[in-house]
């Protein structure tokens, strides 16, 4: 893309005015929205009494159903879309492949693991939780990759070699585990929660996020220059007197930190790291300092409406919200290689 195709300033302001906007009406609509339906009036005055604005009293049911339930599942979902996205465009760059995205690593499949473990072999006899167990099995991983790629030292190609070899390595204990040791209810409970779900946070698991994705975000603007760098090579950004091993674990590590948090929390969600980055880079260009907040934004907004869809699409079921975000983000992304294809 040219650079005068690329936004100035002014609008890059507007393009994330627009964005916060929408992802303010989104949250907005996934707290109306639901089996029991709620005015926005309603939970425009149940939010404001909450948070001191005002002292108008609204139906116990519909102000515990917003406050407790909705709302805390709408945030949930828009930083984890969020932070897809964003670790997405971070480790395109990194490992300069464009179908590079957060499961690269095999944090996923660790995840999956320790999940499988807390579920159906029990581990920690009751005391550690599945989100725990997913968590202590996504660190698992990304130890594996760290140690076969030299702390990301091994170049891109050899740290896409290593994702590769741990993502092999915990879907065949993965399955191993359900195959010997589960039943078919068990089997089926681990099928859901692989396909991600966000049925279960409340504000905790917001609260935690949030610090993670407010460290990580830090940390990722703070080395923006040194991702626009990478796009062009370890050479490139060594001629520039940027500590490329060091900066790629800081980096690989923040990215394995905030989708080992995700996907404890909600499971696998697949293609918003995907998608979401080559959209936004259409929009915005590749320079990250405006590509990696653009990412945030629009990756919330993403998430928060397919966790619409996969509330309202079937009545009385939800669907796994990964099956949602893959439908949505094939045409989204065949749209998008159609459109290179032209311009090429």
């Amino acid at each position: 893309m040219s650079t005068a195709a690329l936004p100035g300033r002014g609008g890059f302001a507007a393009l994330v005015a627009v964005s916060l906007g929408a992802l303010t009406m989104a949250i907005a609509l996934a707290v109306s929205i639901g089996e029991m339906h709620i005015p926005l009036p309603t939970v425009g005055l149940s939010l404001a009494r909450h948070l001191g604005f005002s002292q108008v009293e609204v139906s116990r049911i519909q102000d515990s159903v917003i406050w407790n339930l909705r709302l805390s599942r709408a945030l949930v979902a828009a930083l984890c879309g969020a932070g897809l996205a964003m670790c997405g465009a971070i480790l395109q760059s990194l490992l300069r492949n464009t179908l590079a995205e957060p499961y690269v690593l095999g944090i996923s499949a660790g995840a999956s693991t320790g999940a499988v473990g807390v579920i159906i072999l029990g581990v920690g006899a009751g005391a550690v939780s599945l989100s725990a167990g997913a968590f202590a099995g996504a660190l698992a991983a990304f130890a594996f990759v760290a140690l076969l790629s030299n702390g990301g030292r091994g170049g891109p190609d050899r740290t896409i070699l290593a994702g590769v070899a741990a993502a092999q390595l915990f879907n065949a204990l993965t399955a191993y585990i359900v195959t010997t040791s589960g039943n078919a209810q068990q089997a089926r409970d681990v099928m859901f929660w692989l396909l991600g779900s966000f049925g279960g946070v409340r504000w905790p698991e917001f609260q935690l996020l949030a610090l993670v994705m407010l460290i990580g975000l830090a940390i990722c603007i703070y080395y923006a220059h040194a991702l626009d760098a990478f796009t062009f090579g370890d050479d490139a950004a060594a001629s520039m007197g940027i500590a490329v091993g060091r900066v790629r674990l800081v980096l690989f590590g923040t990215t394995a930190l905030i989708t080992a948090t995700i996907v404890s929390m909600v499971g696998s969600i697949g293609f918003v790291g995907l998608v979401v980055p080559h959209a936004v880079r259409f929009l915005v260009g590749p320079g990250h300092m405006r590509l990696l907040p653009a990412c945030a934004v629009v990756g919330a907004v993403f998430m928060v409406l397919a966790d619409i869809v996969s509330r309202s699409v079937m009545t009385q079921q939800t669907l796994p919200i990964g099956i949602v975000t893959a439908l949505v983000g094939v045409p989204c992304f065949s749209l998008i290689l159609y459109r290179a294809r032209r311009v090429e």
